[in-house]
């Protein structure tokens, strides 16, 4: 707590007088925290899963007290250029007071013959499972409880490789089918009240999954994977007959994931890279804040005020 002498006269709108003293109350506030989406995989890659959405509806803030607040960065993209098959990366957490949101996973990649790791990976919510070369399906990752949903599973049959997409904050990643990558799984809407007063998200949704990447032998049906509703990146393509698409990457400050490379044999045609995180903190009334440090944006609506932070910084009330 923050104690204010009563002979100097600093006196602010929410103290309360004890004795010859000044007493400041903490302050209750509503919080919104999404971190990092994951990249989509290089080679019919699974779409990218969406950062984790945290949201906590009663944190109390010691007045004169500094917090960080902790921005995760969507996760860069992924090709062959390196070697290998790579899956996509992981986002970076967001983090405010005792809340951590969880990076997205990491989409998988093509399986020939179980020779690489294929699977998605887990996070916030899971990434896509890559297309498979022979029969079977490849798995996806599995997201954080409370925060997100796992991705879809990958495809294989003998004219398509399709990678399934990403999940997303409020679904499941869709599977992989014949002539269709999986599509992303939708974000939250849940919040649109806030992404109206801050202008953030997309469309009033936030964490939405990559859509899968695709092979395919003939060009009919070849469209790409949409990104779930949320910044979702859609998935690229590879045809036979036509040049490789790159994965889109996920929207910045939604913690959308990136959609999943078609072929990622290059850096002309890689994975789509995860969108970055997001935190807003949110209280009754007109407050303005002692201190702030790393530019957030205040704005009063609806008898609230908010702070958004889009990079990393600290708040002192």
């Amino acid at each position: 707590m923050s104690i204010s002498s009563y002979k100097t006269g600093v006196i602010s709108p929410s103290s309360i007088l004890v004795g010859n003293a000044y007493y400041q109350p903490p302050i209750d506030v509503q919080t919104l925290v999404i971190a990092g989406g994951g990249s989509g995989g290089s080679v019919r890659g699974g779409g990218g899963g969406a950062g984790g959405l945290l949201y906590s509806s009663g944190l109390t803030l010691n007045r004169g007290t500094s917090y960080t607040v902790t921005v995760g960065a969507g996760a860069a993209s992924v090709n062959l250029s390196g070697g290998g098959r790579p899956r996509g990366n992981n986002g970076s957490d967001s983090v405010f007071s005792t809340q951590t949101a969880t990076g997205g996973g990491g989409g998988g990649v093509i399986v020939i013959n179980s020779d690489y790791e294929g699977a998605g990976k887990d996070g916030g919510s899971g990434g896509g499972g890559g297309g498979r070369v022979n029969t079977g399906s490849v798995s996806p990752g599995n997201g954080t409880s409370g925060q997100g949903s796992n991705g879809g599973n990958g495809y294989s049959s003998g004219e398509t490789y399709t990678g399934g997409g990403g999940g997303g904050a409020g679904g499941t990643g869709n599977n992989g089918q014949s002539l269709a990558a999986g599509a992303g799984g939708i974000g939250s809407n849940t919040y649109s009240t806030w992404a109206s007063a801050t202008s953030t998200g997309a469309s009033g949704y936030y964490a939405g999954g990559g859509g899968g990447g695709s092979y395919y032998e003939f060009t009919s049906g070849s469209n790409p994977a949409s990104g779930g509703a949320g910044g979702g990146g859609a998935g690229g393509i590879r045809a036979t007959s036509g040049s490789a698409t790159a994965g889109s990457p996920g929207t910045a400050n939604t913690g959308g994931g990136g959609g999943g490379a078609g072929n990622g044999t290059s850096s002309t045609d890689p994975s789509g890279a995860g969108g970055s995180g997001l935190v807003i903190i949110r209280t009754s009334g007109s407050v303005t804040a002692a201190s702030t440090t790393g530019s957030p944006t205040r704005v009063e609506s609806g008898g609230y005020t908010y702070y958004t932070f889009t990079g990393s910084g600290s708040i002192t009330f």
